[in-house]
């Protein structure tokens, strides 16, 4: 069943086109909307197993001969996943109704939309490294095509292309960990790889393995410095910042992350860099999003932050502070979740997201309004029973005073991190209290496109419901600990936490880390306008995003002068590089590998026809060299190829002179058709200097395939296969004729892939016809 839940958003995908062209008179995502529900309810029906222990495998055989299987695991860490992915999934479709217009191009909309559910799913339950990195790499397409929905504006190319580089690196480098694991655990599976984690513990390549993993959990999941991808992916329609960037996309990270808990987690570097990285993305990402203007440009760096606090908890790595960042991952998708809701509500309703002119919307959206204040309030950990951001945020609290020192590293930094943890945590309610109060108190501080309004009743219903979670979480969070947070801390700890959830611990120093960050957040946003200079400084001109445009920009300076060097124009120097390349590789090899080698025994007698067609063959062949016209160099080249044929004939390979023949005669036929209409062949009149490069090169061309003819046939390195195809050609090709079977069957993928690369060169020549005749028209 776990299969038919990842299929089912990419089957959607497919339909969606034809939804959007044959049924107009309904908007598009009413006809999808049950799709992502049905998935939710699936995954809710299966609370109750897993709450109990019961883990479900699905296995799809794929290539299993290289352990390439899609392998779905569902496990209390997946499961809360798949429940964020497609239940935020049917809320933001259900947003996405009323917030675009039915005259968009609603079907690439949801046609990438689905395709990024299919993917998360997929990420969240794959077992196998190879399908997990399918879906990784899939979820950075469709959020490439998600961020540039709105192509024809330059920030919105400009955005998806920066997390499509950023995120497509770190992927890659995350492949490279994942190879190195199953090399080292002689396995693709993750679930046998963490019951291997001693043998990956105890190998020369763990750091380099943890390393190359973390790296593309940190870019996935924004962290610093990798974070400078996600304000700019704002610029998407606000249903995919509500769905990509606070419950699904950005998740990722966190949970590879937590996934491979088992694997690394305990050890000192595991500790430094999750927890040093986590801590740093959380400070600067609250610090700078009190600098931003646009709703969702303070919504993302909150992002940002939130995220360095979930990651800075797994790498505490004890099981209360797990408990704490599985708890956080949930409640941050519905306050953040809504808060994005919120915040294109009051875009669309505005037509605008500046904050500088925004302002007094309490009384004209009340309802919108309201949803903020519980959103915000949340996310700013506000000690009031009625915010679940509140709960996860004193858990992290009270896990950062714990740490358990089971090393000097630890022990000598454990006294900074609730420091850092208060000094992020202040920031996070200034940018609360600044995205409330300046945009729905006080005056109206600029001219509006629109007439404010509350929300139609459609678009409130996703936030509405968001919020709801957010209330009743926070006053009833042990409704979720048993039959989520419990089994999601088990997959990922390996113990079941023994944790139950209050609002009231008494007088704690936690307690007292919430009010000071209350007192003095309140403080630093009352007096905004008197510190807000310090940007001017930290980080004043210096940025991620200036470097990360001057590296783009140099790159492409540097590659345009390199490629001027060589991309001259001149057809003669491209196969110039080519040949002195195929020189200078093969040569080479055959040097230091002592690979020519001439072998005469074990050869086919040769008699005088054999040796007058092979001396037709050699003078046709010497003859094009002289022709003055490309008709008769093509005709006469053609002797060459009919001329093999006919020694296939001699040496008894009729099969093979019959297929020679047949390409022989087509590519002579196509050669004369394209050479027919090209000009006359011009010999230009060259230097001296480079004739004789040309006869040195095709000179040693030739001799270099000569040898490498006669090596091939004369070295004995390895035994021949050839008992095999004659053995296996009737069993697996189910054909006698041996040459036949190869080409059919047991070559079938190259013969396939270069019927598919003719096919391309014909669509392009098709193309270019076609642009030709367009222009000549006009």
């Amino acid at each position: 069943m776990l299969q038919y839940a990842v299929l089912a958003p990419f089957l959607t995908a497919l339909v969606v086109p034809f939804f959007f062209r044959y049924i107009r008179a309904i908007h598009t995502g009413w006809l999808i909307l049950p799709i992502p529900f049905g998935i939710f309810a699936y995954f809710l029906s299966q609370l109750t197993n897993i709450s109990e222990g019961n883990n479900q495998l699905s296995v799809v055989q794929w290539v299993p001969s290289l352990g390439m299987n899609f392998s779905f695991y569902l496990d209390g860490l997946s499961l809360l996943f798949s429940l964020l992915i497609s239940g935020i999934g049917t809320l933001v479709v259900l947003y996405s109704i009323f917030y675009l217009n039915k005259n968009e191009k609603l079907h690439n909309f949801y046609v990438f939309l689905y395709i990024f559910m299919g993917a998360m799913l997929g990420v969240v339950l794959s077992d196998n490294i190879y399908a997990l990195y399918l879906f990784w790499e899939l979820t950075s397409l469709s959020s490439f095509l998600l961020i540039g929905y709105w192509y024809e504006r330059q920030a919105s190319r400009y955005g998806a292309l920066k997390s499509m580089i950023i995120t497509v690196l770190g992927g890659l480098s995350m492949l490279g960990g994942l190879i190195l694991l199953s090399i080292v655990t002689d396995t693709t599976s993750i679930r046998e790889m963490i019951a291997a984690s001693d043998t990956v513990l105890e190998s020369p390549y763990f750091t380099g393995i943890l390393v190359l993993i973390l790296l593309g959990a940190f870019t996935k999941s924004a962290q610093f410095p990798f974070h400078i991808w996600l304000p700019d992916a704002m610029e998407a329609p606000t249903p995919v910042s509500a769905f990509l960037h606070s419950a699904t996309m950005v998740k990722a990270g966190i949970y590879l992350t937590a996934r491979l808990f088992l694997l690394f987690g305990g050890t000192d570097i595991f500790f430094v860099l999750v927890t040093g990285f986590g801590l740093l993305t959380l400070c600067w990402g609250s610090y700078m999003a009190v600098r931003q203007t646009d709703l969702k440009a303070i919504l993302a760096f909150s992002t940002i932050s939130q995220l360095g606090m979930i990651m800075t908890m797994l790498g505490f790595g004890t099981k209360a502070a797990v408990f704490a960042a599985v708890f956080h991952i949930f409640n941050h998708a519905t306050f953040k979740g809504s808060l994005f809701m919120v915040a294109g509500i009051v875009d669309h309703e505005t037509g605008t997201r500046d904050i500088r002119k925004l302002g007094g919307l309490m009384t004209l959206m009340p309802i919108s309004a309201t949803l903020a204040f519980f959103g915000a309030f949340s996310m700013a950990g506000f000690p009031l029973p009625i915010f679940n951001g509140f709960l996860s945020k004193e858990m992290f609290f009270q896990t950062s005073l714990e740490l358990e020192t089971t090393s000097t590293l630890v022990a000598s930094v454990a006294p900074f991190v609730p420091v850092l943890a208060v000094l992020g945590s202040i920031f996070t309610f200034v940018y609360s209290m600044y995205f409330f109060f300046h945009t729905f108190t006080g005056k109206t501080r600029g001219e509006l496109k629109s007439k404010p309004h509350e929300a139609p009743i459609g678009m409130l219903i996703s936030p509405i419901l968001l919020v709801v979670f957010v209330v009743v979480v926070g006053l009833l969070p042990n409704l979720i600990n048993d039959p989520i947070l419990k089994p999601a801390t088990a997959a990922i700890f390996g113990e079941i936490p023994d944790k139950h959830i209050a609002f009231w611990h008494g007088f704690e120093l936690p307690l007292f880390m919430s009010l000071i960050v209350v007192a003095l957040g309140t403080i630093l946003y009352l007096t905004r306008t008197k510190w807000q200079a310090v940007y001017n400084w930290i980080p004043g001109v210096l940025s991620a995003n200036k470097s990360y445009d001057y590296l783009y920009n140099m790159q492409f300076r540097v590659s345009e002068k390199i490629t001027r060097t060589y991309m001259t124009g001149s057809i003669r120097h491209y196969v110039l590089y080519i040949l002195i390349f195929i020189i200078g590789a093969t040569g080479v090899t055959l040097f230091v590998t002592d690979g020519f080698v001439i072998d005469t025994s074990d050869l086919a007698p040769i008699s005088w026809p054999e040796v007058v067609v092979g001396l037709v063959m050699a003078i046709a062949a010497f003859a094009t060299i002289l022709m003055k016209n490309r008709i008769a160099a093509i005709l006469v080249l053609g002797i060459v190829g009919y001329g093999l044929s006919l020694l296939f004939v001699f040496f008894r390979a009729p099969d093979l002179a019959l297929t020679q023949l047949i390409v022989e005669t087509v590519t002579v036929a196509l050669f004369l058709l394209c050479f027919y209409h090209l000009p006359k062949l011009d010999t230009k009149k060259q230097p001296v200097g480079a004739k004789t490069l040309n006869i040195i090169i095709s000179a040693s061309v030739g001799v270099l395939v000569t040898l490498v003819a006669v090596a091939s046939h004369s070295s004995k390195k390895f035994d021949t296969i050839a008992h095999y195809f004659i053995e296996e050609s009737h069993h697996l090709g189910g054909g006698n004729n041996v040459v036949n079977v190869i080409l059919v069957d047991m070559r079938g993928l190259d013969t396939l892939f270069e019927i598919t690369v003719l096919g391309l060169a014909a669509l392009g020549i098709y193309a270019m016809i076609r642009l030709r005749d367009k222009e000549e028209m006009d």
